[in-house]
């Protein structure tokens, strides 16, 4: 396997922990494996304790996985998780299986259609 540099999209949920172990299947000794989280401007994370905990107890496994966890604030998911990639070169990103996918409008579909054929895409199913 080459080289890649895998993006983990994750929630404030504990059970994203499985995302960011499937990113680790999928890097080699040469992958950059990066974990974030898009927080939309205005909401307070650190004010609900729970979600508070879950992002810690994430930036935990990312660390000791040797992942950079980042968070980022912004209304606009998907731009942000497309700049992201581009900046740091993702040709990887591993995203949660959600709700969301039978409407047809949702991230991982915006993302997709936008970094057409550079990205794999990789969505893991919730068990």
């Amino acid at each position: 396997m080459g080289e890649n540099n895998i993006m983990v999209c994750v929630t404030q949920q504990r059970t994203c922990e499985r995302l960011i172990k499937a990113g680790l299947e999928l890097s080699s000794e040469n992958s950059k494996l990066y974990v974030v989280h898009v927080a939309p401007k205005g909401l307070n994370i650190l004010g609900n304790s729970e979600e508070g905990e879950a992002l810690d107890y994430l930036f935990d496994i990312s660390k000791n996985v040797g992942a950079d966890m980042t968070v980022i604030r912004s209304s606009e998911t998907s731009k942000s998780i497309i700049d992201f990639c581009k900046k740091n070169d993702v040709n990887i990103i591993v995203f949660g299986e959600s709700r969301e996918n039978v409407k047809g409008n949702n991230i991982i579909v915006d993302v997709s259609k936008k970094l057409c054929n550079k990205v794999e895409i990789k969505v893991i199913p919730t068990n």
